[in-house]
């Protein structure tokens, strides 16, 4: 494209586009110059910018006001301080690399630069404060299918599925691949604000130490890259379809069979770990409440609302 062109269109002096170009090949973009015809976008690298997931949107709220850092304690802090400042919903925040990243229970989250998703999403949601635990299983039934989007794509009908380990994991080849962590600010009877926290694994190739035995990515499974900017809008996506369905019932009774085809626990041998009292079991899928039906030994059907619930032959089976 000439840069003439581009001066017309963009509004701007050819100077503006030269210390531009000059920009993007600073960041990683390869940019051809070529004299009298224009310049011509060879290679755009796999970062994440408000820029490269705005291009990629296709969304009404969801992310159309995106914040990214470099670096950040945790997008899950960032996103919170955002809602404090009247930040507005559907605010997306990003993070290439996070020094201070969380799991459920205070655990840490490996944080390395380049390689995954480190993203959290500031909702203010207009239902009952005791339905917002469940918008942790929309985001996973969101990401699930964002996830096997990009991976049908690049394996096509040999792909492997992502699953979702009810509550808040999403696994694939027996190996936890994203963990989500959900945090609100509540009165009795008014939700201030959620924010929804995923990370996912997509182009590490390998993990240190322990970590080896029981995380995976998706690029140990491709056997490919996959550009990041691309998947967050992709989750986006599906996140808005799924949480308009959900605000409009409050529960997972239209849901359920979606999240059902993505639940890795359905049919198998589940450990219920809650404080002071733990049971085996088998998980029989979700409720309407979003809750976790497991049958125990001596037959009865228990609804699990919260606790750790480890799966036999998915990683952390005890």
């Amino acid at each position: 494209m000439s840069g003439q062109e581009l001066c017309e269109r963009l509004g701007v002096s050819r100077t503006a586009i030269w210390k531009i170009v000059g920009q993007l090949k600073e960041e990683g973009y390869q940019i051809e110059a070529v004299k009298n015809r224009g310049y011509h976008m060879l290679f755009i690298p796999d970062v994440i910018t408000e820029a490269e997931i705005g291009s990629r949107l296709n969304t009404k709220v969801m992310g159309r006001s995106c914040v990214c850092y470099e670096e950040t304690d945790s997008t899950n802090i960032r996103a919170k301080k955002l809602a404090e400042e009247d930040k507005p919903h559907g605010t997306l925040v990003c993070a290439e690399k996070q020094t201070g990243g969380k799991g459920r229970r205070g655990r840490a989250w490996s944080s390395p630069s380049g390689e995954a998703i480190y993203m959290s999403l500031l909702l203010r949601p207009q239902i009952q404060p005791v339905h917002a635990s469940m918008l942790t299983l929309v985001m996973g039934l969101a990401a699930a299918e964002a996830c096997n989007e990009v991976l049908g794509e690049a394996m096509g009908e040999k792909s492997l599925k992502v699953q979702i380990k009810w509550p808040n994991d999403l696994v694939l080849d027996g190996k936890k691949i994203a963990g989500i962590l959900t945090e609100m600010s509540v009165e009795m009877e008014y939700i201030h604000y959620v924010v929804i926290g995923i990370g996912i694994n997509v182009n590490t190739k390998s993990f240190p130490g322990e970590l080896e035995k029981t995380a995976g990515s998706l690029y140990q499974t491709a056997g490919r890259s996959f550009a990041r900017a691309d998947l967050i809008a992709r989750c986006m996506k599906c996140f808005e379809k799924y949480y308009e369905i959900f605000c409009r019932t409050e529960n997972f009774s239209v849901l359920k069979k979606s999240y059902g085809d993505f639940l890795v626990n359905t049919g198998k041998m589940v450990r219920v770990l809650e404080p002071g009292n733990e049971y085996t079991g088998t998980a029989l899928g979700i409720n309407d409440s979003g809750e976790l039906l497991v049958e125990r030994e001596e037959g009865q059907v228990v609804a699990v609302y919260a606790g750790e619930v480890s799966v036999r032959g998915v990683y952390g089976y005890v």
